[in-house]
């Protein structure tokens, strides 16, 4: 299901595998539920995956959160936190992967990549959930099994490993679902073991 354009899920969707089940991930390779984030500020891509590897993966939700580039940095990333609150809120994640910032081209657009991807792993900080950082490249890789590959390979593969009768648009909503996929299958036994562990927190509290 895809998302309007500002971004804000359109609909409640399932929950995600309680503590209890989320015990021994690392063995039983149940399936957990990831958020892509690809940050940007005018255009910052979310993507919800649930899945496993070596199991056939589901997209959740895909879409956009979405800024005016003449409003004030402050509105800017206040209406993307606003806009990743309502993903958490509605898909409710066990963990969340966000796009490692690396450029050596335009450092104003590297400084806002950077400032709208804290803001998302605030966000996830702030419910406890476990947050980690994929380089371009090892998103590339893991999707395409090319590091070096293009933007249309990278979509045309999320296209066919999520099963989707059309290739998500914008490519940041292609790339926050690569993200997740990414997270999904290279963060491993650990990376499951780390949200079964905060889940069980989360529920005891």
């Amino acid at each position: 299901m895809f998302a309007n354009q500002t971004g804000k899920p359109r609909m409640n969707r399932p929950g995600p595998i309680d503590g209890e089940h989320l015990v021994g991930l690392s063995y039983a390779r149940r399936p957990i539920r990831v958020l892509g984030v690809d940050p940007g500020l005018t255009r910052c891509g979310i993507g919800v995956v649930e899945g496993a590897p070596g199991r056939a993966l589901a997209m959740i939700l895909v879409g956009v959160v979405r800024t005016a580039a003449d409003e004030d940095i402050a509105t800017r990333l206040l209406a993307i936190e606003t806009g990743i609150e309502a993903w958490l809120d509605d898909c409710r994640p066990d963990a969340v992967a966000v796009e490692r910032v690396f450029s050596q081209q335009n450092l104003r657009t590297v400084m806002g990549t950077a400032q709208a991807s804290a803001v998302a792993i605030v966000c996830a900080a702030r419910r406890g959930l476990p947050v980690a950082l994929h380089t371009p490249s090892e998103v590339k890789a893991a999707v395409t099994g090319s590091g070096r590959a293009d933007k249309a390979q990278v979509t045309a593969m999320v296209t066919r490993l999520l099963r989707l009768a059309d290739p998500p648009r914008p490519a940041d909503a292609a790339d926050a679902l690569a993200l997740a996929i990414c997270h999904i299958w290279r963060g491993g036994g650990e990376g499951l073991r780390q949200a079964a562990l905060t889940t069980r927190g989360r529920s005891a509290s």
